[in-house]
C-alpha cells in the first residue's frame, strides 16, 4: 500500500471514538454481513448507491475495497452504482488524489473510465458513472449500501439484494464552486472512509 495512504488509514483508526453509537449500531450490521458470508466460503459483493453515483458511492467503492486489503478480508469486492449515470465527478476525484491515491483514466469522455491504484502489486479499482443494476455490477448476493438519501428513497426495490442499508452522508455537491470545496469534500471522503474501516475492523 503507498505509504500516504497507509498513514491516512491509521489516521482513521485512531478516530473510531467520534463515530456515534447510534451510527456504530448501523455499521455493524454490514460487518455482521461480511462476517456471515466468511462463515459460508462465499464471495462479499458491496454495492455503494448513490443518485449520481458521482461522488459518495465512488468514495464508498473505493475506501470499502481499501479497508478489506488493509484488514486481509479475503473475496472482496466492492461496486457503485446509480439511480441515474453522470460522471465521477472531479472534486471527488482530486479528494482521493490529495490523499495519495493514483487515478489513471483509461479513456476520455463525458463518462471516463478510472482505475484507481492504491498498492502496485494489488488489482486497481474500476470506476464509473453507472445505474445500480448495470451488467458490470453482481446481480444477485450482495450487499446494497445506499450512501445518500435520495437514492434510499427512490430505489424502493433492488433485484438480487442480500442486505440493504442506508447509511447516508450529506452531498458534498452543495459545495462546488465555493471557497470551502476541497475542504468538504476532504471531510465528506474521511468520513465514508472512517465509517467503512470501523466495519472491516470488526471482521476477525
Amino acid at each position: 500500500m503507498y505509504k500516504p495512504i497507509k498513514a491516512y488509514c491509521a489516521g482513521l483508526i485512531k478516530e473510531f471514538g467520534i463515530i456515534s453509537e447510534e451510527r456504530k449500531l448501523l455499521l455493524e450490521k454490514i460487518a455482521a454481513y461480511i462476517i456471515e458470508k466468511q462463515k459460508r466460503y462465499k464471495p462479499i459483493n458491496l454495492v455503494y448507491i448513490c443518485t449520481h453515483n458521482s461522488r459518495r458511492s465512488h468514495f464508498g467503492q473505493i475506501w470499502a475495497q481499501v479497508a478489506a486489503n488493509y484488514y486481509n478480508v479475503q473475496h472482496v469486492t466492492t461496486f457503485s452504482g446509480g439511480t441515474e449515470a453522470t460522471a465521477f465527478h472531479v472534486n471527488a476525484i482530486n479528494a482521493i488524489k490529495r490523499i495519495g491515491f493514483v487515478v489513471k483514466p483509461i479513456n476520455r469522455q463525458n463518462n471516463s473510465i478510472y482505475h484507481i491504484l492504491f498498492d502496485d502489486n494489488e488489482t486497481p479499482i474500476v470506476c464509473f458513472s453507472k445505474v445500480y443494476d448495470d451488467p458490470e455490477n453482481p446481480k444477485k448476493e450482495f450487499a446494497a449500501i445506499m450512501t445518500c438519501s435520495d437514492a434510499e428513497e427512490n430505489c424502493p426495490f433492488i433485484p438480487g439484494v442480500e442486505l440493504r442499508i442506508g447509511t447516508t452522508y450529506d452531498d458534498p455537491k452543495a459545495y462546488d464552486t465555493t471557497p470551502q470545496q476541497d475542504e468538504i469534500y476532504d471531510e465528506r471522503c474521511r468520513q465514508i472512509a472512517r465509517e467503512t474501516f470501523y466495519v472491516f475492523s470488526l471482521i476477525k
